[in-house]
């Protein structure tokens, strides 16, 4: 029991650390937040990003890493 919490703390740092690393270094990813599917919507005072294919290509690159990473 301990050693599943032990791992599972583990990973949950590990996953905690490369999202860190990802936002510090996405702004010099040319194509984060400017994919064709990408929506921003501009009106007086207010911007509202809503980034469809990028969190689609994310979601995608994810499951196929923790695919990866999972089978034993």
């Amino acid at each position: 029991m301990q050693a599943d919490v032990g791992r599972f703390l583990l990973i949950l740092g590990l996953v905690i650390a490369v999202a860190g690393l990802v936002l510090m270094f996405a702004d010099k990813v040319p194509l984060i937040g400017r994919l064709p599917g990408d929506f921003v919507i501009k009106r007086k005072g207010l911007t509202i990003y809503f980034p469809l294919a990028t969190g689609l290509l994310l979601s995608l690159v994810l499951t196929l890493l923790f695919n990866l990473l999972s089978r034993k």
